[in-house]
């Protein structure tokens, strides 16, 4: 029952708060060891049969990332620009982001990508759910941070919402984060692509990937908010990533 309990209430909506720490105490679980062993096994086996579950998945990444989130928080840690995010715990929203703006910026600036990528894709940036599980402020704000940046690495990666361009986007992230749920889902998820896409994926994409993760900087630790008349070839040349070329 408690399990059930906890699904429902990691699915209401967001409520308003003057801060990010405001948000976290309004929607802060605390669970047992037990509570969170359960949670884990039921959202991994419901994610797994069900990969749009959004909600699993972001339960997933909360209560199996404690390490993970320690190694993101020391690599944001280690830059100026990692150091002034963790300072000023940015949102990426509907209310912190005019994509109106954005929309309206030449077309090869990081920000004109993010907003072409967005209206393309019809997704929307408040589609991103709170932090609920993690006690420690920091280590939560992490945890949004990856979320409300997940779609700004597709778009600057240039990958689609496909699931091989998914699937190609979670090798990066896993190797440069460490989140088991980044790489569980790298693997499970390449076990549900078709003939024709597993081998495109095999040949360009995982070796594409596997490579972009290690070489390019630590793309959660950008301050993107404020590199958005930025040139996308320059961003890719500061960021060491090479765009994937199909062969």
């Amino acid at each position: 029952m408690r399990f059930l309990i906890l699904l429902r209430k990691y699915t209401t909506a967001i409520p308003k708060g003057n801060s990010f720490i405001d948000e976290l105490q309004a929607n802060f679980i605390p669970t047992s060891t037990f509570q969170r062993t359960l949670l884990s096994c039921g959202s991994a086996a419901i994610a797994l049969l069900n990969p749009h579950r959004g909600d699993m998945i972001a339960c997933l990444g909360e209560v199996t990332g404690d390490k993970a989130l320690r190694h993101m928080q020391e690599k944001m840690r280690a830059t100026s620009e990692g150091i002034e995010i963790m300072q000023e715990k940015p949102r990426i929203n509907s209310k912190s982001v005019s994509f109106e703006k954005l929309s309206q910026l030449p077309e090869n600036t990081l920000g004109r990508v993010y907003a072409d990528f967005m209206r393309d894709n019809n997704i929307t940036a408040d589609s991103r759910l709170p932090v609920q599980f993690i006690a420690e402020p920091e280590l939560a704000y992490v945890m949004q941070r990856y979320r409300e940046v997940h779609d700004l690495v597709h778009a600057t990666l240039f990958m689609k919402t496909t699931m091989l361009g998914e699937v190609a986007v979670k090798w990066v992230e896993g190797i440069q984060t460490k989140l088991p749920m980044c790489i569980s889902g790298g693997i499970w998820g390449a076990g549900r692509l078709k003939p024709k896409h597993r081998q495109l994926y095999l040949k360009c994409y995982l070796p594409w990937a596997i490579k972009t993760g290690n070489n390019a900087q630590f793309l959660q630790g950008i301050y993107f908010e404020k590199r958005w008349e930025q040139d996308i070839d320059d961003f890719h040349k500061e960021m060491n990533i090479v765009r994937l070329v199909k062969k």
